[in-house]
């Protein structure tokens, strides 16, 4: 598996985590959908930003 699948898989296991945790509290599902897809993309961002690789310097 790739660094970028593990980060990717390691995202979706926390936002499920606390998706199950808003649902048990009693927030309207409207805004756990909002949640898991603002957190869904915060973590792609992140995802694509720590396993990309640096350009090499130009000389």
């Amino acid at each position: 598996m790739s660094s970028f699948a593990l980060y990717l898989l390691g995202m979706i296991v926390v936002i499920a985590g606390l998706a199950y945790a808003a649902y048990m509290l009693h927030t309207p599902t409207q805004w756990i959908i909002v949640g898991v897809l603002v957190l869904l993309g915060i973590g792609i961002v992140g995802a694509v930003t720590h396993t990309r690789r640096r350009d090499p310097p130009e000389s």
